[in-house]
């Protein structure tokens, strides 16, 4: 995957790899730990009250990320991607620093709960940036082939920082170990990142991209005004967004928070309920799904460099649209563990989202307009499915039992096999979606 790269590319790789496992470790170890830090920072004496605040802090973490999407965006747009990842790693430290040394409810009451959630929103738009930014980076630095397998690498880092934040928490609740602790050293290893990204140089893409702006803007200056004709005219000054492309991108990217939203949270309700887990016990099964999907996108990661992303994508959908009909009759005659963390292990390592293909859809967006219309297509998919996906699922459940799921998994399905399909065509008509299987050398070249 590295070979072919110069020292540069190797190091920036690095950089922003390291950044995003840090990020999504941060943003995580919340997530997985809620379950015993609830009762820490929300009263526990209305439990009706306690279910909405936690409910509100899980949320907020996703519901006001296209507004981050907007802001970091427009500075990515503007100054460039290298300022974005320097920015959102500061972001999520020093909300982990804040965490670490934050009172518990019985210590200053309902503050503890707001602070959690504005710390929880600054979070969720911080990582949602860094993962756009990272991806960004790379598609606009790094050459094919080794694109594509390089872009997916960063999804990589995600997860392992999930499985990492779900394996401190597993050890928290095993040996009673302080969990400040873990934040502390989350928010210690972000402000290095922070510092070691400012050695990062910034695209070439973006680069030449605004040099070519600066100059067609200097020959549209005629005698001290500028020449509205000659704007009017320029390729990157008035490059338009596709409509159909962006809702495609919006539609990629509903799917994976109700693969992820079923699989750790749902699933683990169904444990708690169902087979009586203990906090603990359904940590630790996370943590070994982890690691499940983790292996998973390790594996698409390595056949991206080997296999046109978009035929990945295409054999995955296929058979996830099969296997997700048959769920809700798998829940409904669960016996065991066991049999709900092999369906899991299913759902994790065959969701489909934008992995790998993320590459092939940046580079239809203009690139002065790429980081504010992704990342805010990313930030309202996100914040839209959460909640859809987090409220929705508890009256659906209830009126239809676990038949109810496939009330929002069938439109998301749906919705990811159109999207692809759009993506496909506009890869054929630019003579970059190859007729084989297998990649050859020169097809990996277009």
């Amino acid at each position: 995957m590295m070979s072919g790269l110069n020292k540069e590319q190797k190091e920036a790789v690095g950089l922003l790899s390291i950044g995003t496992f840090l990020e999504y470790f941060d943003l995580m170890l919340y997530v997985h730990m809620a379950v015993l830090l609830n009762d820490l920072f929300f009263s526990t004496s209305d439990p009706s009250r306690a279910s909405f605040l936690s409910a509100l802090a899980f949320c907020s973490t996703f519901v006001f990320r296209p507004i981050g999407a907007l802001v970091i965006g427009r500075i990515g747009d503007h100054y460039g991607r290298k300022v974005t990842v320097i920015i959102t790693t500061f972001m999520m430290s020093i909300c982990c620093i804040t965490m670490a040394n934050l009172p518990t409810y019985e210590q200053i009451g309902i503050a503890a709960a707001w602070v959690v959630t504005i710390c929880r929103i600054i979070q969720g738009m911080s990582s949602m940036e860094e993962v756009v930014g990272a991806e960004l980076y790379l598609t606009e630095s790094i050459p094919l082939p080794a694109r594509y397998p390089v872009v997916t690498s960063i999804t990589i880092f995600s997860a392992l920082g999930g499985s990492a934040a779900l394996g401190i928490a597993t050890l928290t609740t095993m040996y009673g170990w302080n969990w400040r602790m873990a934040f502390w050293v989350g928010a210690g290893v972000a402000l290095i990142g922070s510092v070691a990204r400012t050695a990062l140089r910034e695209t070439p893409e973006f680069v030449d991209a605004k040099r070519q702006l600066k100059k067609e803007l200097s020959g549209a200056l005629d005698k001290g005004y500028v020449n509205e004709q000659k704007l009017k005219n320029n390729i990157i000054w008035n490059k338009k967004i596709n409509p159909k492309t962006a809702l495609a991108y919006f539609l990629i990217q509903c799917a994976r928070p109700v693969c992820f939203y079923f699989t750790y949270i749902y699933c683990g309700n169904v444990l708690k309920t169902l087979f009586n887990y203990t906090s603990e016990q359904i940590i630790r099964h996370s943590f070994m799904l982890s690691l499940i999907d983790l292996l998973g996108i390790i594996i698409i990661t390595y056949l991206s460099s080997k296999i046109y992303p978009l035929k990945i994508l295409r054999f995955k959908i296929v058979l996830f649209s099969i296997a997700i009909l048959f769920v809700p009759y798998f829940l409904q005659n669960l016996t065991l563990p066991i049999h709900l963390f092999l369906l899991q292990s299913f759902i994790v390592l065959f969701a489909v989202d934008s992995s790998p293909a993320a590459a092939i859809f940046y580079k239809y967006f203009p690139v002065l307009k790429r980081f504010t219309y992704a990342g805010f297509m990313y930030a309202s998919s996100r914040a839209i499915i959460y909640i859809i996906t987090s409220f929705g699922l508890v009256y659906l459940v209830e009126k239809y039992s676990n038949w109810g799921i496939l009330i929002i998994m069938i439109p998301v399905v749906a919705g990811f096999s159109f999207a692809l399909s759009h993506f496909i065509k506009l890869e054929k008509e630019a003579g970059n979606y190859p007729e084989k299987l297998i990649l050859s050398s020169e097809e990996e070249t277009i």
